[in-house]
Parts: C-alpha cells; structure tokens; sequence
C-alpha cells in the first residue's frame, strides 16, 4: 500500500506540471510573418510591395504592428492592442479605420474586425496552418475609395 501511495504522491505534481504545461500553449500567431505576395490575392489590387507583421502577446490578446510597402512605394505602419474578447480598441495608422475588435475562433483561427466611427469596414478571418509555418488572412469589406475588397494574405512565420 505503501508504495502505491509513493508512486500517486510522485505522479500527481508530474501530471499537475503536465497540465499547467498544455495550458500555458503558446499562442501560434505569436511570431514575425512575412507577407508572401506571389501566393496571395488582391481583389481589388494592386497587392502591396511587401508586408511584415510583427505580433506579440498581450494581456488575454495580441499587439500587432504592421509594416507595408504599398503598390506605389509609399510606407503603412498599423497598430493595435487588443484582448480576445469582442471589444473596439483603438487602431493607429488605418486610414480605412479607427478601432479594432478580436475574437478567437479556437486554438488557431481568429477574426478581426475593424470599424470606422462606430460603422464595421473590413472583417479578417485569421487562420495558422497546422504546422504553424504559415497563416492565411482573408479580408472581406470595404477599402479607402469605397471599394469592396475580397484579398486573401498568406503570410510566413520569419
């Protein structure tokens, strides 16, 4: 009896570390990602130059700094700090928006909506392949000239 209280008394702080462990995933989104143009889709165009997005945790969300070259050459830095949960945070450097909200979908997809005075603009459904090398951005709304945009970023993990 003795030693099967020894073996529990030993498994259950390995089977508690285990399960704080599993809990504390990090988040796949977290990371550096380089905008692969050639794979992605600009409806309307043109695509951008390039794009790099750097993101990092946040409290129970994501900041997230976004660098682009734009079709003409000139400079976009977009950023944000925001929770998973639903509500408008302030965006900066948008020029089609001025707030930001966040939801996770699960472990690996999450949408992000933006808005302009209250008013949503653009809805993007974030997706982390499985292997985490790569994540799929579709963008669904409206751009700055009040086109409807239907693009589809894919981006690599730097």
């Amino acid at each position: 009896m003795q030693s099967v209280l020894r073996v529990f008394a030993l498994a259950v702080p390995v089977l508690v570390g285990l399960a704080t462990l599993s809990a504390q995933t990090p988040d796949p989104r977290i990371g550096s990602w380089k905008l692969d143009v050639a794979k992605s889709k600009y409806d309307p165009g043109p695509a951008p130059k390039s794009a790099v997005l750097k993101i990092e945790p946040f409290e129970q969300g994501e900041t997230n700094t976004a660098e682009t070259v734009n079709a003409d050459g000139t400079k976009t830095v977009v950023q944000y700090s925001a929770n998973y949960d639903g509500k408008d945070y302030k965006l900066t450097g948008s020029p089609t928006a001025d707030t930001v909200s966040l939801k996770r979908i699960d472990s690996h997809t999450t949408e992000r909506t933006d808005k302009m005075g209250g008013k949503t603009v653009t809805v993007i459904r974030r997706v982390v392949a499985k292997d985490g090398k790569t994540f799929t951005a579709t963008s669904k709304g409206t751009n700055a000239q009040g086109q409807t945009v239907n693009n589809v970023g894919v981006y690599v993990k730097q």
